[in-house]
């Protein structure tokens, strides 16, 4: 099994090369992720696969994590710098945040966003 560090940097590059069904694979099947766009909560594989499909129909988003720390209590906290782009490359948001993950059994099992 690989570390949570290992994990969480293989996630961020599937994710900013748009490798979807890579990314999908390191997370639980029942995964809790957070609705950057709209708000709320979106349960399971099938959820993700569908809001990063309409997100990246309209925007360009990249993050890069800068710090990634296991704090404990079964969670990892990453400090990354996101931009977020229009699909004509206009930037719309270019900010450092934090993204805490459980993570159980080797999978993504929640990611919150902290913004400062």
């Amino acid at each position: 099994m690989q570390s949570n560090r290992a994990l969480i940097t293989a996630a961020y590059a599937a994710f900013n090369r748009r490798d979807m069904d890579a990314i999908l694979a390191m997370m639980h099947p029942d995964v809790d992720w957070p609705n950057a766009i709209t708000g709320g909560r979106l349960h399971g594989r099938d959820e993700v696969r569908e809001y990063w499909r309409g997100q990246w129909e309209t925007l360009d988003p990249k993050v890069e994590p800068l710090r990634v720390e296991d704090v404990g209590n079964g969670q990892t906290v990453v400090d990354v710098h996101q931009v977020v782009r229009d699909l004509s490359g206009k930037i719309l948001v270019d900010q450092s945040i934090q993204h805490v993950y459980v993570i159980e059994d080797g999978l993504i099992a929640r990611m919150d966003i902290r913004i400062s």
